[in-house]
């Protein structure tokens, strides 16, 4: 008689591919692994509720873990108390919005993010060919590969959902992963995480291991 499986449920980063969890190593003798796509917005003035209630429709397993990415960090928050997972892991994101940095609250005030040129995102192909160096080449390269929702009207929703997300308090039962050279949410503003040395923004890919292994003990 086979072992029943607890089944694990991902949201990547804002715009991400699941890809970015490719590294992840987690026991498959004792959970069956599940990546959510992002999708796209009903209109650019979606409710982030409303949002979060069809992100729900694509689990369909009970008893659940959930893990999720930066924004996906906050998506997987909301949708806590509607599935009510097992467990909630959040990585490189927030648990409330006083650890969001002080430009991201600013913005919340004066709606600076709303000038943010998505379109650059939604057409990477096209600056492409525009790339000198090395490193550019590289990075535009890996934003083709990581970055797969450029729809139109989910970046901008996206970045006035996660500027404007309003939970003043953390939820105590959330676990969290943080590394400390993150420039996107500065570990400076994060409390009560587990904290990978210099872990960056994008430590999902590039330190996969440690956070395989961290996981793997959450479990």
């Amino acid at each position: 008689m086979s072992k029943e499986k607890t089944h694990i449920y991902f949201v990547p980063g804002l715009a991400a591919s699941p890809k970015i969890f490719d590294f992840i190593r987690i026991s498959p003798e004792d959970y069956e692994l599940h990546f959510l796509e992002w999708l796209v917005p009903e209109t650019k003035d979606e409710s982030l509720a409303s949002y979060v209630q069809r992100m729900c429709t694509k689990v369909t397993h009970k008893n659940i873990i959930l893990i999720g990415v930066s924004f996906g960090g906050v998506m997987v928050q909301e949708m806590k108390s509607i599935l009510k997972p097992k467990k909630t892991i959040i990585i490189s994101s927030i648990k409330n919005k006083y650890e969001m940095p002080s430009r991201m609250r600013l913005s919340q005030k004066t709606s600076v993010h709303k000038l943010f040129p998505t379109k650059a995102f939604s057409n990477i192909e096209k600056y492409e060919k525009y790339a000198f160096g090395k490193m550019i080449k590289g990075r535009i390269k890996m934003y083709k590969k990581y970055l797969s929702m450029r729809d139109e009207v989910y970046l901008p929703w996206a970045i006035d959902s996660i500027v404007n997300w309003k939970r003043e308090t953390s939820d105590p039962e959330i676990l969290h992963i943080h590394g400390t050279s993150d420039s996107i949410f500065p570990i400076k503003n994060i409390q009560n995480s587990v904290r990978i040395e210099e872990g960056t923004h994008i430590m999902i890919i590039d330190k996969a291991k440690k956070i395989s292994r961290i996981l793997q003990e959450m479990l």
